[in-house]
């Protein structure tokens, strides 16, 4: 490896963020060869770097692909009578998800080693796709999908306009490019509906395709880049 910021460094071993990094080193939680870092500093394979105290190291970049089911929760926090992600598909401590899906949601959830893509991707001012198939209480109706579509106010934030078309008498399709807390349930709701059932079906260029329920895939190389060139991404 050649010579990177230290910030970069820091996204490479799993931790957070290369912005996120920027605020452990102000902290002065990052020390470099026992020496506290500063932003500006570079390193190489050749010097330790620690994190707590804890020796950190760059790691191969992994991202996975799961179908999340209902009643599962995206976090490593254990709450009795809950199951979390890390437990239901044995994942490692350091893969985090990338952006999330509440308790009551199901579908495609993406997950990485490599804090800067997952940041890269959440962000609203990326504007990457998010496909959503959802069902709700009552009829769709030619209003509810003109509101939703062009931006509804929740949480004293109006949404960005997005694409929404209906495929039943009770549920529609919506791609959204903003990942709100629960957006699309609050939408729903300020529209006088509620959503009974959620499902991400796609993430960019991903899909969940055939993905069974309950089950995860890895991407492969290629796959990894297709998604890279698809969004943009140059880290």
């Amino acid at each position: 490896m050649e010579e990177i910021r230290i910030n970069k460094y820091i996204a490479k071993c799993g931790i957070c963020s290369r912005r996120d990094a920027d605020k452990l080193i102000n902290k002065g939680e990052i020390l470099i060869n026992d020496k506290q870092a500063n932003l500006f500093d570079c390193v190489t394979l050749k010097d330790k770097v620690f994190y707590k105290g804890n020796l950190i190291t760059p790691k191969n970049e992994t991202i996975i692909m799961i179908n999340k089911p209902e009643k599962v929760v995206c976090t490593s926090r254990r709450f009795v009578g809950e199951q979390n992600i890390y437990d239901y598909f044995n994942l490692d401590k350091y893969i985090f998800p990338i952006g999330r899906l509440d308790k009551n949601s199901r579908g495609l959830l993406l997950l990485t080693n490599n804090g800067d893509l997952s940041k890269y991707i959440t962000s609203s001012h990326k504007n990457i796709e998010k496909e959503y198939e959802v069902e709700v209480d009552k009829s769709v109706t030619k209003e509810f999908l003109q509101k939703m579509g062009a931006g509804v106010v929740i949480d004293n934030i109006k949404t960005k306009p997005c694409k929404i078309r209906k495929i039943g008498d009770k549920r529609f399709n919506i791609i959204l490019t903003q990942g709100l807390n629960r957006q699309i349930r609050k939408m729903s709701s300020a529209l006088g509906y509620n959503v009974i059932d959620l499902n991400r079906i796609r993430i960019a260029n991903i899909k969940l395709a055939k993905l069974k329920i309950g089950k995860s895939y890895k991407l492969n190389e290629n796959e990894v880049k297709q998604l890279k060139e698809f969004i943009g991404y140059n880290g």
